[in-house]
């Protein structure tokens, strides 16, 4: 029998079915998986690309190129937003399904690294996984990134912090 596990997006428009194990699933504090998850980081679960099913629903993209000059893609549903699928060059022939998005249990997965740890945002605490790493294992920028998405920038603000004595 073989192992699967179902997911989908807020509104439930859009279905999918992974078989198998994953070939790695991590935790990453960039800010490209800050911005996408709308949080603190992403959760990715990585299955070659024939053990992900698409059951149901209309997917959007929305295609950018890192600072290390990586295509990265992101697909997610038309109708609520929710992000599913990522597709990286680092990673090719593989899809990064996000990780909230299975369904109960949603965190069935083992994680297998932490990464990108300088933008770690300072309230999460220690998440338990074999490898970290404070960027990537063969990070190097081409160029500077926009305020905005330049993780190296971490600004460490304690709470409390910016208020006056």
């Amino acid at each position: 029998m073989l192992d699967n596990h179902d997911g989908g997006c807020l509104c439930g428009k859009v279905r999918y079915t992974v078989y198998g194990q994953p070939v790695r699933a991590g935790v990453c504090h960039c800010r490209y998986c800050q911005l996408r998850a709308g949080s603190a980081f992403g959760t990715l679960v990585y299955f070659s690309l024939e053990k992900l099913q698409l059951r149901s629903g209309k997917l959007s993209e929305y295609h950018f190129r890192t600072e290390m000059g990586r295509t990265w893609k992101n697909e997610f549903c038309s109708t609520c937003g929710t992000t599913l699928f990522m597709y990286l060059e680092a990673w090719p022939g593989d899809v990064g399904v996000a990780g909230g998005t299975f369904d109960p249990p949603t965190f069935w997965f083992k994680l297998s690294g932490e990464v990108f740890k300088r933008s770690k945002a300072h309230f999460v605490g220690d998440i338990e996984a074999p490898r970290k790493m404070e960027t990537w294992f063969n990070y190097e920028a081409r160029g500077t990134e926009s305020c905005h998405l330049d993780g190296s920038r971490n600004a460490l603000i304690e709470p409390g912090a910016d208020k006056e004595s």
